[in-house]
């Protein structure tokens, strides 16, 4: 059994910086997002139902998902978010596990957004929340994606409250700080990883 460390944090908290640290210390890594959209792929099944179901104007000119049309409708409709997690958790869940199962190494990590929201915690041996100011959030996330920080706020009112977060953890990156700071937290926590999945392995 692969040992599997989850990955969660806010928008903007900087998973995607400790992931790809560890990606190059040659750590599988398992993204929730990038299966997301695996799933719902032109031709699979999933994607068929989505379009069955809130009409054939959710695909683009070139037969993929609009997620961001997706989003709108789920973010102001409960039952049409209720239908559409019905969908595709179970899909996710499955593909996520196929995936860990074949991962070699130490230890393998689930990043995840929505690893404490949902059953995928279920998937982890070991939590680690990659923690910001709020404010740094925004910042980063308006950044990045160029989001207006309206939109932003309203993403990080629907997320889990930062609190919240930090109580489910198994161990905390700081990223308040400089990128450094960050890289070193995260060489310690390779360390510190493969010694406990290698002891649990014993």
């Amino acid at each position: 059994m692969t040992f599997v460390v989850g990955v969660t944090g806010g928008i903007g908290s900087g998973k995607t910086q400790v992931t790809d640290l560890l990606a190059s210390l040659g750590v599988t890594i398992v993204d929730a997002d990038v299966v997301a959209r695996e799933v719902v792929m032109p031709g699979s099944v999933a994607l068929s139902e989505i379009t069955a179901h809130f009409g054939d104007n959710m695909l683009d000119a070139q037969g993929n998902l609009q997620r961001a049309l997706l989003r709108e409708i789920i973010f102001s409709d409960n039952q049409a978010k209720t239908w559409l997690e019905a969908l595709l958790h179970p899909l996710i869940r499955s593909s996520i596990k196929q995936q860990l199962a074949a991962a070699s190494g130490a230890y393998a990590v689930l990043v995840s957004p929505l690893l404490l929201e949902t059953d995928q915690q279920e998937l982890v041996d070991e939590l680690v929340v990659v923690d910001a100011e709020p404010q740094q959030q925004m910042d980063r996330a308006s950044q990045r994606d160029s989001n207006a920080a309206a939109q932003i706020k309203a993403i990080m009112d629907k997320q889990l409250p930062r609190q919240e977060r930090l109580d489910g953890a198994d161990r905390v990156l700081d990223n308040s700080q400089s990128l450094s700071h960050l890289h070193e937290q995260v060489m310690q926590l390779h360390e510190q990883l493969i010694k406990v999945a290698e002891h649990k392995h014993a």
